[in-house]
């Protein structure tokens, strides 16, 4: 009798829940509307795409059918992990997601929490603007303008660039050539990723500060907190889950070391320094036509990105943080 009772109770739960969400659904209608466009390309352009993921465990090439083509299974990734230049694009890549996750990735912050104290309204919203100017710019354009600043006297030109200049009068040795220093490279990039991208940066953590309630600074301020503490113990605690969110989806992207950038600056001297897995992938793919292993090594770094973010996710949940998901 019991179990009878609560077999029905269940059923009616799962009947009122059923016509909650329809309610919800009709009452929402226009809202899920407007998330069809953006699902749908999520579906065609994101998900449909990975069966894709397959010709790693195939021996395929062009003009072969796809279905036709011979399963090879974890050869493609034995072959990567064997090559000799797996260690190279591995220490390359870090190096480079490390010195931006080290050096890059506070900056917005910081810029974001100076342009808060600005007081003066037209002030502020000019500098905003100028700082975010350079995420327009070409990285082709940034990297003719690296190249302009950077470059040796030739035939051409008695001169070398601006900072080639400077660093030979300062130290003293004519044959400085800062693009023929192979490490070098580590630091041109992270300069050019800094200059275009660390205004554009501010904006998710200026409207994140924009949600601070303005009590909390009323309530500092009758308690004689100054500017800087106010800062301190109001703003950067009040901002902290988006920059928390922000470094989770950073290492989710860890081996992602931005194609366009490197391949622009790369020449046959800096290689051994600037060859990353997206450059690899690139060679390997696009030129060579050796879609089996490029997309093995794809597929090597996604796995790789779904540990990092799981591992940040994790580690902010247990440091009192609300995590991604």
């Amino acid at each position: 009798m019991a179990k009878t009772q609560k077999a029905a109770l269940s059923t009616k739960e799962k009947a009122a829940a059923k016509e909650k969400t329809w309610v919800k659904l009709k009452r929402d209608k226009w809202m899920y509307l407007l998330l069809l466009p953006g699902t749908l390309y999520f579906i065609i352009f994101k998900i449909i795409p990975m069966w894709g993921v397959l010709i790693a465990f195939k021996d395929y090439f062009a003009g072969v059918s796809f279905l036709k083509a011979p399963w090879i299974g974890f050869d493609n990734f034995i072959d990567f992990f064997r090559d000799i230049s797996f260690w190279q694009l591995l220490r390359n890549t870090l190096i480079i997601s490390l010195m931006n996750l080290i050096f890059y990735f506070p900056l917005p912050i910081i810029l974001a929490l100076l342009l808060n104290e600005i007081r003066v309204q037209w002030y502020k919203k000019a500098l905003q603007t100028l700082v975010y100017v350079p995420h327009f710019v070409s990285m082709v354009v940034v990297t003719s303008i690296t190249f302009m600043l950077l470059k040796t006297p030739a035939m051409e030109s008695a001169t070398g660039g601006i900072i080639t200049e400077l660093a030979r009068k300062l130290t003293g040795n004519p044959d400085v050539n800062i693009l023929a220093n192979g490490p070098a490279i580590y630091w041109i990039l992270l300069l050019q990723a800094i200059w275009k991208e660390t205004g554009w940066g501010t904006i998710i953590f200026l409207a994140a500060i924009a949600g601070v309630d303005v009590e909390q600074y009323e309530a500092a301020i009758v308690d004689g907190a100054s500017r800087f503490q106010q800062l301190i113990y109001i703003t950067f605690p009040a901002i902290m889950g988006t920059i928390v969110t922000m470094f989770i989806l950073r290492m989710g992207s860890v081996l992602d070391t931005g194609f366009e950038q490197i391949i622009l600056m790369q020449n046959a001297i800096n290689r051994e320094y600037s060859e990353t897995f997206d450059t690899y992938v690139y060679q390997y793919g696009r030129v060579e036509g050796n879609y089996g292993y490029s997309t093995a090594v794809g597929l090597f770094k996604s796995i790789i990105s779904i540990i990092c973010i799981q591992t940040a996710n994790r580690a902010a949940k247990k440091a009192g943080q609300t995590g991604l998901f």
